[in-house]
């Protein structure tokens, strides 16, 4: 199979390719097409022509195109899942559920209203606020959930009138490109124009003068080159990026029953999430038993490559972030106590056992630091002031949680907590009908609901006078 760019409602071969690394082998297993900088032309000259004619379309066109396309990815959605997990490393399940997660994103946005909202109706004046489409949007996309963030940027862009050039990470292209081909044919030309690079058009596609807006989910560092080059042309800016999510345990808990929680809110998706529970503060009269289980589902855990029946946590998906991860675990040896994993796997690939340190406190990388791997801090704290105080002393503030059998308590210690969403017994549930955005320096603005649509949009106020 060939993947190829969408410019203009066509297959392109780009120029040269980007070779595609399997992280369960460590060894390129596909091909896709590489754009350079006139492709990039090409795709955002595409987008403008075709903005006029789509911004214009009724809204239940654009709703029925989402739909049309969730019905497309649902009917290829084994092989797509097939594709994920050999490019992005987690297992056959995930991407299962991954893939389906998206047909649901485009399909929640195709039911999605865009009111006009009449703010006045008196015998003087009637004023009417409308959403009106910017033009046209860049979007850029993470490699820890390719088809879901692809998704998240598409739907809502196309719905709200805009037209859109996509970049998939270099690391994680395929599924990407590979939807861009099924749906090229019921997509009109222009309006949506995917292109693959190798990190290089970043830069070119945030600076463009004739894009209106920029969505970016990332790291913050990359965050902030993003915000600092669309100054220039007073583009939107929409930046979901880092965090270091921190989870309080509160006294009431019970540890069997909360640590299986907080494995999965930590390890899910091998912790590359960037709302994963990053930091846990657990009370010192719960330390050793929470500690204690969470070791052992660590140790019984199965890794191993994704496409393998059992798997339960892929490998890390690219070298760098492997070499990043095994990094903070050394340091994290000498600042703590490793009660489970700490090691990497005697497999091709870029493997590494789910990894829980105890006895650490602030100033070790691995508690200040986004990990964005399979390794979990344990923190314990004397006071539930000091755990507070701990949890919002970062420069994060994406997500954050709160455990307790007394949800009233959870509740009072979650108001405390500094972060764009803070969950009550759970930890990462977000979805399309939840806005969803970072405090601090984990970004700027917001996704999803009718928060995300506003972010897309222009606001019209139209004033009619009566008398």
């Amino acid at each position: 199979m060939r993947y190829e760019l969408l410019i203009d409602g066509q297959l392109s071969c780009g120029e040269g390719s980007i070779g595609v690394i399997d992280p369960a082998t460590g060894e390129v297993f596909e091909h896709c097409a590489r754009a350079l900088p006139e492709h990039l032309e090409l795709a955002v000259a595409a987008a403008l022509r075709a903005f006029d004619g789509w911004s214009r379309e009724s809204l239940a066109s654009r709703q029925s195109l989402l739909g049309a396309i969730a019905d497309v990815i649902e009917n290829n959605a084994q092989p797509l899942a097939n594709l994920l997990t050999r490019e992005q490393g987690k297992p056959l399940a995930d991407s299962i559920w991954e893939v389906n997660g998206a047909a649901y994103i485009f399909r929640y946005y195709a039911n999605l209203d865009i009111p006009v909202q009449v703010l006045e109706d008196s015998p003087q004046r009637r004023v009417e606020q409308h959403q009106m489409p910017l033009g046209v949007v860049g979007a850029i996309l993470p490699w820890n959930f390719p088809m879901f963030m692809a998704a998240a940027k598409i739907a809502p862009t196309l719905l709200a009138g805009n037209t859109l050039v996509l970049k998939p990470a270099p690391s994680t292209p395929l599924t990407t490109l590979h939807l861009g081909a099924l749906i090229k044919d019921l997509v009109p030309a222009g309006v949506l124009n995917l292109i693959a690079d190798l990190n290089d058009l970043g830069p070119l596609l945030t600076a463009h003068p004739d894009i209106r807006k920029i969505g970016f989910t990332g790291s913050t560092q990359t965050g902030l080159k993003v915000m600092g080059s669309v100054v220039p042309t007073l583009k939107r800016l929409t930046l979901e990026l880092g965090g270091n999510d921190a989870a309080i345990v509160l006294e009431d808990c019970d540890p069997r029953v909360v640590a299986t929680k907080l494995f999965k809110a930590a390890f899910s998706n091998n912790g590359q999430i960037c709302v994963a529970l990053k930091r846990l503060y657990v009370p010192a009269s719960l330390y050793d038993a929470v500690c204690g289980e969470l070791a052992a589902i660590a140790n019984r855990s199965v890794v191993g490559p994704g496409l393998e029946q059992g798997t339960e946590l892929g490998p890390i998906q690219n070298q760098a972030q492997y070499e990043r991860v095994l990094s903070l675990i050394e340091s994290a040896r000498q600042d703590g106590t490793i009660i489970a994993g700490g090691q990497r796997l005697d497999l091709p690939g870029y493997f590494v056992r789910p990894t829980i340190v105890r006895d650490i406190n602030e100033g070790s990388a691995l508690v200040d630091e986004e990990q964005f791997g399979p390794v979990l801090p344990v923190i314990r704290y004397q006071s539930l002031d000091q755990a507070i105080d701990s949890a919002n002393n970062t420069q994060f503030g994406l997500g954050a949680s709160v455990w307790s059998k007394d949800v009233a308590q959870a509740y009072a210690v979650a108001e405390r907590l500094d972060a764009g969403t803070v969950w009550i017994n759970n930890h990462g549930d977000v979805g399309p009908s939840i806005p969803f955005g970072g405090s601090k320096m984990s970004g700027v603005g917001a996704e999803y609901a009718q928060e995300g649509i506003a972010e897309l949009t222009q606001l019209k106020i139209i004033n009619i006078a009566k008398s």
